[in-house]
C-alpha cells in the first residue's frame, strides 16, 4: 500500500451502529459529516434523499428513535424501490438530476450504501452517505425534522399488525378498532385473501347506487352501526387494488383502495372521531410478509352510533355550495380527472355520457383514467410525498390559504385529493360529492369542452 492510500485509510471517517463507534473498512465512500450535512441543507446545487419507508419520512418512529419525521428539504426515496425496474425514472420524475449532489441517508449503513451505489452507477458522480441520522441528528433537538401534519391517521403495515396482536400501539390510545376491507360490489376481493380479522365493507352501503352521493343521515347510522362502528371507534380501512377492465359494466369494482379512501371520507363526514388508513392498503401488507386469510369475520354491531350525524359537515359539500365557491375569487373547485376527461375528449365512465368539465373548474391532475390515482400515490399505492403533491398543487393555483373543494366523476378521487389536503393540515378543504355525474345530468348547468383559455 502506497502512503497516499494508506493515509486515506487512516483518516476514513466512523460511523455509528447501535450507539457504538465503529471503524468503515472496504471501499472508500464519501461519508458526510453533520457539519457538512448542515451547510448542504439550503444549496440549491445538493438534494438530499431519505430512504426510509414513507411512513418514517411521514413521521412515524419505526426504529425506537426519540423524535419522528425527516431532516428538512429531504425527498423521499425508500429503499425498497430499488426493486423496480424504472428506479432512475422515479428518480428523474423526483428532480433528483446528476449534476446535483446527492446526500442519501436513512435508519442503517448497509441500506445507505446500497442506494449510494444505485446512483453512482446511473450516472451520479457526486454521491455523499450521511450515517448518522439515528445517533446525532436524532439525538439533537436543535436539528429540525419536518413531517405530514396528520401523519397519524396514515398508518403502515407494522404498526397494524402490532395493533391487531397486542390492542396497543403508537399514537393509538383507544380500546376498541374495527379493521374494514372496502370494496365497491367485489365481495370476491375480500375472499381471495384479507389481512387476518378485517370485516367486508361494500362501499354501497356508505354511498348511493343511484347518484354516487353519500347515503341519508339515518342510513349512514344505520350501516356503521351495522359494521360495529362507535363515533368513538378507531376505524381503520383498507383496500385492494387491481388493474380494471374498461370493459367491465362496473370497472370501480377493481379499484379496491380507493374506495376505501372515499368510504374513510364518507366516515368522517358522518362523525367517527379516529378514522386510519393503511397507507399503500393491502399491497402494503402483503410486501411486508404478512399472512393474509380466506377465513371470514363478522361485524360485531353495536346498538348506537353515539352521536349525531353528520359530525363534520364542512366535509363533504353538495351542488349549491360547489357553486359558490365558483362565484368566490379565493376559491377552487378542484377537478381530480384526467387531461382528457377534463378537456371532453372522454367522460372517463361508462355510465357517464356526457363529455366536458364544470367551467371555472381548476385541473387538478390525477393521472392516465377514472380508476388510477397516479399523480397523487407511488407504484406501491402508498400517498406520494407530500410536498411534491403540495407543488402540484400549488402549479394550478390551489393553495392552502384558499377554500378548495375537491371532484371527480363520482367522488372517489375527490376523496383521495382531499385526503392528502387534509393530511398536511389544509384548513378549508372538502369533497364536492356529485362531481361530474351529478352537474352534468342536469341540463341547466352549464359545461366546456376543449383546451381552456388561459
Amino acid at each position: 500500500m502506497d502512503c497516499e492510500k494508506l493515509l486515506q485509510f487512516i483518516q476514513k471517517p466512523s460511523y455509528h451502529e447501535n450507539g457504538v463507534t465503529l471503524l468503515e473498512f472496504g471501499a472508500i465512500g464519501n461519508r458526510m459529516t453533520i457539519a457538512e450535512l448542515k451547510g448542504a441543507i439550503t444549496d440549491p446545487g445538493t438534494c438530499l434523499v431519505d430512504i426510509r419507508s414513507v411512513d418514517a419520512y411521514n413521521g412515524w418512529k419505526l426504529n425506537n428513535e426519540r423524535r419522528g419525521g425527516h431532516i428538512p428539504s429531504a425527498r423521499s426515496l425508500p429503499a425498497k424501490w430499488l426493486q423496480y425496474i424504472d428506479w432512475i425514472e422515479i428518480v428523474r420524475n423526483k428532480g433528483i438530476l446528476p449534476e446535483q449532489k446527492v446526500i442519501v441517508y436513512g435508519y442503517d449503513k448497509a441500506s445507505i450504501d446500497r442506494v449510494a451505489e444505485k446512483f453512482r452507477k446511473t450516472g451520479y458522480s457526486s454521491v455523499h452517505e450521511y450515517y448518522d441520522f439515528l445517533s446525532d441528528w436524532i439525538q439533537d433537538d436543535t436539528h429540525t425534522l419536518e413531517g405530514l401534519p396528520g401523519y397519524r391517521q396514515l398508518v403502515s403495515a407494522e404498526w397494524l399488525k402490532g395493533l391487531l396482536e397486542t390492542g396497543t400501539a403508537e399514537e393509538y390510545s383507544n380500546d376498541r378498532s374495527v379493521l374494514c376491507h372496502a370494496h365497491y360490489r367485489n365481495r370476491g376481493a375480500y375472499e381471495e385473501g384479507h389481512i387476518p380479522g378485517a370485516i367486508d365493507l361494500d362501499t354501497n352501503t356508505l354511498e348511493s347506487p343511484e347518484t354516487w352521493n353519500r347515503r341519508p343521515a339515518a342510513e349512514l347510522k344505520e350501516t356503521l352501526e351495522e359494521l360495529g362502528i362507535r363515533h368513538d371507534t378507531t376505524a381503520i380501512l383498507y383496500g385492494r387494488f387491481s388493474f380494471p377492465d374498461t370493459a367491465d359494466p362496473f370497472p370501480g369494482s377493481s379499484a379496491g383502495h380507493l374506495g376505501s379512501i372515499r368510504a374513510a371520507c364518507i366516515m368522517m363526514y358522518a362523525g367517527v372521531q379516529d378514522v386510519r388508513i393503511l397507507n399503500g392498503g393491502l399491497q402494503s401488507w402483503i410486501d411486508s410478509g404478512y399472512a393474509t386469510t380466506t377465513v371470514d369475520s363478522a361485524a360485531q354491531p353495536v346498538e348506537e352510533f353515539g352521536a349525531e350525524i353528520p359530525g363534520r359537515p364542512e366535509i363533504i359539500i353538495d351542488i349549491e355550495q360547489a357553486k359558490e365557491i365558483l362565484k368566490n375569487p379565493e376559491g377552487n373547485l378542484v377537478s381530480v380527472r384526467s387531461w382528457s376527461e377534463y378537456t371532453g375528449e372522454r367522460s372517463g365512465y361508462n355510465y357517464i355520457k356526457k363529455k366536458g368539465r364544470i367551467p371555472g373548474s381548476t385541473f387538478g391532475n390525477c393521472g392516465s383514467d377514472a380508476y388510477h390515482m397516479e399523480n397523487y400515490r407511488n407504484l406501491d399505492h402508498t400517498c406520494r410525498e407530500y410536498h411534491e403533491i403540495a407543488a402540484q398543487l400549488a402549479a394550478a393555483g390551489v393553495t392552502p390559504d384558499k377554500k378548495n373543494a375537491f371532484y371527480c366523476g363520482t367522488g372517489w378521487r375527490g376523496s383521495e385529493a382531499w385526503l392528502n389536503t387534509w393530511l398536511m393540515g389544509w384548513p378549508d378543504v372538502s369533497v364536492f360529492d356529485g362531481g361530474w355525474f351529478e352537474w352534468s345530468n342536469d341540463p341547466n348547468n352549464p359545461c366546456e369542452t376543449g383546451i381552456p383559455e388561459g
